[in-house]
């Protein structure tokens, strides 16, 4: 029996539709224009398709030169730098045996940068983490840019690389893609006392070597890490977007049942290439109903509020208007189901336990809040979802989803769960707009009002801390942290220093026009701050001592300042000249940074173009 839909749900959705009619027309039109009758590799020159073989060998060889079976092109974000992407080593080898017995070729046709956060957390790398993504969109479209391939297994994890390798292949929206993930590590260190040696070592309670062996007990092994960041909202959105195969998210690595879910990957890309009967191109996956079905995933879930960019970036490769509005109006449908560190002390694999992803999807199917009509890579409708994969004597199947939560405390059913909204709010005041997550944060934390201290480095907020200044009720406003700046870093290396200060029972809170990503947590903090700084936005008018208020609950942030006043502020600091953004590969990045959008249209590049930055006078 059919549940009716959600009638928040259906009215976004269809907003949606209606605002983004023209240009989701006209991208599905370029895609269908582009679907070839015959193997893509068929239509090159001579010359042309024998580069494309010149290094096969074998069996391949000759299926390459044949051009009578489907050529799946492998991206993939190995290096064995990083824990999650290092298991990636394995997958080309099984995935072409895998799609040779399906009756296709696969071949290795490009890498990916992956970039990793946690490395470049409070370093100047990671003012390119964001621009990343559009590297990564970009160096995908290369390897698919040579007409050999009719589908495609994009291999990647973390922050910026799925949507990246999204954005890519929605560039090529005619062909099929399946995204293949490698799996989390197995849990180490317990959040909480992760979190605890953290706090400790801020405040000069806790040695370095402390802090290391807490970090190394916490990340230890191969595999993605545990809590729940932007790494693992990716695969959890993208799978309930139906981009993977069901249940493909959260298997570990180096098991028997990843390799399994891996090979069916492959074999799946080549059913479902156009030379098959089930031809399903990303672009028809990809749509207004499955954007939906992404973000009260990550409402659901108290996900990465980086998401409010990439899922607002991802949606417009595929020609569709996403807004802040439509995740706020979500979000007061949409209840909080999971409680996964930062948002409780739980990881990502006590969630698997207690029924994951497939409790999940069940549950938000029955309250009629996922669409259901959807395209999957794994077939037509969601339902296949509730389902999770299993190996029975060697051979995989799938079966049926915890009908019920195997443990309250980290998974609840859509009629009980830990709050009746996702968590994730829109702010909008004189300060423009911001993003705020409040799922990890206390609800006498979340209205704030004190007196600005105005910072625009990470640098000198850690140094006002070590020398006491920050313990006083307090609104930390660092400005200058947005894309146009230099480049949108993550800021999430500042709240050990100020969740020390609200231990010591002071108010405080961060207003930014940068991002804190996945990994926020108990302090209220009004990110993605925007018009940003550097763009002209008020955030740059704030003075010390201007009294600031942050009321999560009315959805406001504001510099209570009067309006005649403010309008008579000029900036006090100007972002960075690019002759300054220089070092750790920065310069390179410079034409990516003067173009940049703002973040509430995803802090993408691809798309109108805005003015040259021109530093403050």
């Amino acid at each position: 029996m059919s549940v009716p839909l959600n009638p928040v749900v259906a009215e976004v959705t269809a907003r949606i539709a209606a605002r983004s009619a023209t240009s989701r027309s006209a991208y599905l039109d370029r895609m269908a224009a582009a679907v070839p009758s015959r193997p893509m590799r068929a239509g090159l020159g001579c010359s042309n398709l024998a580069h494309g073989f010149a290094a096969c060998a074998g069996p391949d060889r000759l299926a390459v030169k044949g051009v009578s079976v489907p050529g799946v092109a492998i991206v993939s974000a190995y290096n064995d730098m990083l824990s999650a992407h290092q298991p990636f080593l394995e997958f080309p080898a099984w995935i072409k045996d895998a799609t040779r017995q399906a009756g296709g070729v696969a071949q290795f046709a490009g890498g990916v940068p992956a970039m990793c956060d946690g490395i470049t957390q409070g370093r100047a790398g990671m003012e390119l983490s964001l621009f990343s993504r559009e590297v990564i969109a970009m160096a995908t479209g290369v390897a698919l840019a040579h007409d050999m391939f009719d589908g495609a297994l994009l291999l990647g994890v973390c922050d910026k690389i799925v949507p990246g390798l999204l954005i890519g292949a929605l560039a090529f929206g005619h062909l099929p893609a399946i995204l293949v993930p490698a799996g989390p590590m197995a849990s180490g260190l317990p959040n909480a006392e992760k979190a605890r040696v953290r706090q400790a070592f801020a405040e000069g309670k806790a040695t370095r070597d402390d802090l290391l062996a807490a970090e190394s007990a916490s990340y230890h092994s191969p595999g993605t890490c545990t809590f729940y960041g932007t790494a693992n909202s990716n695969q959890l959105v993208v799978e309930v977007m139906g981009l993977h195969l069901p249940g493909a998210s959260f298997i570990p690595p180096g098991t028997p049942l990843r390799r399994a879910v891996t090979e069916a990957a492959a074999r799946r890309v080549v059913e479902i290439t156009a030379q098959g009967d089930q031809y399903t191109p990303i672009a028809q996956v990809v749509d207004e109903k499955s954007v939906v079905n992404g973000v009260i995933a990550l409402l659901a879930t108290g996900g990465s509020t980086n998401h409010t960019l990439h899922l607002v970036a991802i949606a417009a490769a595929a020609g569709i208007q996403l807004t802040w509005d439509d995740f706020s109006d979500l979000s007061a449908v949409v209840p909080l189901m999971a409680r996964v560190y930062p948002n409780g002390s739980a990881d990502i694999n006590h969630f698997v336990a207690a029924g994951g992803v497939q409790f999940l999807i069940a549950e938000l199917l029955a309250a009629g809040l996922l669409h259901g009509d959807v395209s999957t890579v794994a077939g037509p409708g969601l339902d296949r979802y509730r389902q999770e994969p299993v190996l029975d004597n060697g051979v995989l199947r799938w079966r049926d989803g915890l009908s019920q939560s195997g443990d309250l405390d980290v998974l609840r059913p859509f009629a009980d769960p830990f709050a009746a909204d996702g968590g994730l709010r829109m702010l909008a005041g004189n300060l423009g707009r911001a993003v705020i997550k409040v799922s990890a944060v206390a609800a006498e934390h979340r209205v704030v009002e004190a007196p600005a201290r105005v910072f625009t480095t990470q640098e000198a907020v850690a140094e006002a801390f070590r020398a006491g200044e920050l313990d006083r009720d307090v609104v930390i406003v660092l400005r200058q942290q947005g894309p146009r700046a230099n480049g949108m870093p993550e800021l999430h290396g500042l709240t050990p220093s100020l969740s020390a200060v609200m231990s010591r029972g002071y108010s405080v809170a961060l207003v930014t026009d940068g991002r804190m990503s996945g990994a926020s947590g108990k302090i209220p903090a009004a990110i993605h701050c925007t018009p940003e700084a550097a763009a002209g936005g008020p955030i740059a008018l704030i003075q010390d001592g201007d009294l600031v208020r942050l009321d999560a609950e009315a959805g406001r942030v504001d510099v209570l300042v009067d309006p005649d006043v403010l309008a008579a502020r000029l900036p006090v600091d100007a972002p960075a000249l690019d002759s300054e953004w220089t070092g750790t590969g920065r310069d390179l990045f410079a034409a990516l940074r003067r173009s940049v959008g703002p973040a509430d249209h995803g802090a993408s590049v691809f798309g109108p173009a805005v003015p040259d930055l021109v530093p403050a006078s």
